[in-house]
């Protein structure tokens, strides 16, 4: 199966009946980051998660976001700035949970960032819209990953709010974290958990 980049002149489908897909949704569920392990993607695989990812709605094609990879040694030197921070605010907390901190980063092969960047437009593209187009990255890559043969799971936490960290990660001041994605092989499988009813979540509009 070619999964090659279109051709930007190229004719595609608008819209592809796919009962595989809704099956493939129906279960989707993030993998819990603490039952990964390596291997993470290859730089083949890896490239084909990211591109995938990348292909959202982004009203004007403004590319409101990037990515930053962490991997191999990378994961442990972003622990140690994890570590000093943590200390800082918290100097009471016992070593155990001060390695927690140290070593968020090395439980996946692969973390992702992807970095909220709006751009300014001259046509007005609401920052709020840009915004939703790095949500719906982070979620693209969660299905990619998935869809690659590996766990994934989309978090935050303290650092992803940290205007420390931010200065440490090179983010500009108008850039923020959307999430970190970790990915890796699962070492064992989710359960489901509890799912809304969308019936009681929706109403029709009426005058």
């Amino acid at each position: 199966m070619n999964f090659d980049q279109p051709d930007k002149c190229a004719q595609l489908k608008a819209a592809d009946a796919n009962p595989d897909v809704l099956k493939f949704l129906s279960q989707r569920r993030s993998a819990l980051v603490r039952a990964m392990s390596e291997p993470g993607p290859n730089a083949e695989e890896l490239e084909l998660i990211l591109r995938l990812a990348a292909r959202v709605p982004d009203h004007r094609k403004l590319f409101p976001w990037r990515f930053l990879l962490f991997q191999g040694d990378a994961r442990a030197a972003f622990g140690e700035h994890l570590t000093r921070l943590f200390q800082q605010d918290c100097p009471d907390m016992p070593q155990d949970r001060i390695e927690h901190e140290r070593t968020r980063f090395e439980r996946a092969p692969l973390v992702v960032g992807v970095v909220s960047s709006p751009k300014d437009c001259p046509r007005g593209t609401p920052v709020w819209e840009q915004e939703l187009s790095a949500g719906a990255v982070c979620m693209n890559m969660l299905l990619a990953a998935r869809a690659s043969g590996f766990a994934a799971q989309w978090l935050t936490e303290w650092y992803a709010f940290d205007g420390r960290i931010n200065d440490i990660l090179g983010l500009s001041s108008t850039e923020r974290m959307a999430g970190f994605i970790y990915i890796g092989t699962a070492t064992e499988d989710p359960t489901e958990r509890p799912r809304p009813d969308a019936s009681n979540l929706t109403q029709y509009w009426r005058e």
